[in-house]
């Protein structure tokens, strides 16, 4: 009994070059999509990976683009729609998060002047102002952390311990100073001072 030789990444690369169908791309794209929605950089980045030619790669991203399958736009929203529910972040990293799977910056700044107007059109009797949409991500983030900033006994190194988890996370060092300062002002007097730490 021989042992079957696996194919190697070359050369499953040299034959998925060779391909002239169409359709396989297109299936190969749409099988991509099942787990997640996807940016069309993506898209691109795992079919050119895999070695299919660019100009099949190109006709599958019009289809899907054509059905509904891939919209940037669509994903950047639906993107910082998930973070702003499950895992906050800065709009600096945001964007970074979004550059980084291929989305055009002009459709990330849109995404993100939504995401400032949904945050502004929030109407709460009680605010005079309604907390920016990173000021709000950053009240939730802190917290998620709270029983971890409760443990730091000393307020300053607790309120600094904030300011670094926001920092950490893409806020702006306003948004930081403020977020940081608010939190711990309900457990420590000596929270007024919002200065950055040293």
């Amino acid at each position: 009994m021989t042992a079957r030789r696996r194919e190697s990444f070359a050369e499953r690369r040299e034959r998925k070059a060779e391909i002239e169908d169409p359709a396989v791309v297109l299936e190969a794209a749409a099988r991509f999509l099942e787990a997640r929605a996807r940016s069309i950089g993506e898209v691109r980045r795992r079919l050119t990976t895999t070695g299919y030619r660019a100009d099949l790669i190109e006709e599958a991203i019009v289809r899907l683009t054509e059905l509904g399958m891939l919209d940037d736009a669509a994903f950047a929203r639906a993107w910082l729609e998930s973070r702003d529910r499950a895992r906050p972040r800065g709009e600096r990293a945001l964007s970074e998060e979004l550059r980084v799977r291929g989305v055009d910056r002009t459709v990330i700044g849109e995404a993100l002047d939504e995401r400032r107007a949904s945050a502004a059109a929030v109407d709460d009797p009680e605010d005079e102002a309604p907390p920016s949409a990173d000021e709000a991500a950053a009240e939730k983030l802190l917290a998620r952390n709270a029983r971890a900033l409760a443990r730091v006994a000393d307020p300053r190194a607790r309120r600094q311990r904030a300011y670094a988890l926001l920092a950490r996370n893409g806020f702006s060092p306003s948004v930081c100073a403020t977020a940081s300062a608010a939190a711990m002002a309900d457990t420590s007097t000596d929270a007024l001072d919002v200065s950055p730490p040293d």
